[in-house]
C-alpha cells in the first residue's frame, strides 16, 4: 500500500530507460486502484503491470474484492497470491490461496504464489513441513505448474531488513524445487520459476541470484526506488 498515481508514474518514467535492456522479465505489482494509470505509464516498455491480489469468484457479493476478469481488462499479467501480509492480517489460508491461484490461471494471469515460514517455525525446525503443506494445499488441482511462479519469502525477513543468507535461501528453494518435482513432475520442477523474496536489495541481490535454484526476486521496499533497476540489472 504505497505510492499515489503521480508518484507511481514518476517512478515508472525513471525506471523505463534503466531497465529497457533487462535480460529478465520485469513486473511491478501495484495497488488495484493504480493499475489503470500504471498500465498507461508503462505502455510501450518492457515493464509489465501486475496486481497484489485477485479474488477466486468471477463476480458476486464480495465487497472490496477484485476479480481476474476485472484485472485482465486492464492488461494485468501477474497477480501476487498468498503474500505473508495477506496471510497475517487478512485471514488468507492455503485453501484460499489455491482458489485464487486457479482463478488467475483460468483467466490467463500468471500467479506469483508466496510461501514461507515464520521465525518460530524455522527455529523449531519445521520449515520443510510448513512449506510442504503450503505447496501441497496451495497448488492443488493446478494442471500446468510451469504457468505458476513461486516466491519463497521467509516471513522473518520481510520488512525487517533481515535477509536469509545465500546458503539458507538456496537450501530452502532447492527443497521447494524438489517438492514440486514430487508433486508434479521432475521436468516441471526444472522449468518452474522460483523467486526469493525477503529484503532482497541492490546490495545482496548478486549473491542470492548466483545460487543455482534462485530464478528471480520478489522485491518489496527496494522496488519503491531506483535501486530496483540495479536489482533488475544484477548480472551487468
Amino acid at each position: 500500500m504505497n505510492m499515489t498515481a503521480e508518484s507511481g508514474k514518476k517512478l515508472i518514467k525513471e525506471l523505463i530507460p534503466l531497465v529497457k535492456n533487462a535480460s529478465c522479465d520485469v513486473a511491478l505489482c501495484v495497488p488495484a486502484i493504480l493499475i489503470p494509470e500504471m498500465t498507461k505509464a508503462a505502455a510501450g516498455s518492457n515493464i509489465k503491470i501486475g496486481a497484489e491480489n485477485v479474488h477466486w469468484a468471477a463476480n458476486g457479493a464480495f465487497t472490496g474484492e477484485i476479480s481476474a476478469d476485472m484485472l485482465k481488462e486492464y492488461g494485468v499479467e501477474y497477480a501476487i497470491i498468498g503474500h505473508s501480509e495477506r496471510r497475517q492480517y487478512f485471514g488468507e489460508t492455503d485453501e484460499t490461496v489455491n482458489k485464487r491461484t486457479l482463478a488467475a490461471l483460468n483467466a490467463g494471469i500468471t500467479p506469483i504464489v508466496c510461501v514461507g515460514e515464520t521465525l518460530s517455525e524455522r527455529e523449531n525446525g519445521t520449515t520443510e513441513k510448513v512449506l510442504l503443506k503450503q505447496l501441497t494445499d496451495g497448488l492443488k488441482n493446478v494442471e500446468d505448474i510451469t504457468k505458476v511462479v513461486i516466491a519463497y519469502e521467509p516471513v522473518w525477513a520481510i520488512g525487517t531488513g533481515k535477509t536469509a543468507t545465500d546458503g539458507q535461501a538456496q537450501e530452502t528453494i532447492a527443497f521447494i524445487r524438489k517438492t514440486i518435482g514430487q508433486l508434479f513432475c521432475p521436468k516441471c520442477a526444472e522449468q518452474i520459476i522460483i523467486q526469493y523474496g525477503g529484503s532482497m536489495n541492490a546490495g545482496n541481490c548478486k549473491g542470492l541470484m548466483a545460487q543455482p535454484d534462485i530464478d528471480g526476486g520478489l522485491i518489496g521496499g527496494a522496488s519503491l526506488k531506483l535501486d530496483f533497476a540495479a536489482i533488475v540489472g544484477f548480472d551487468k
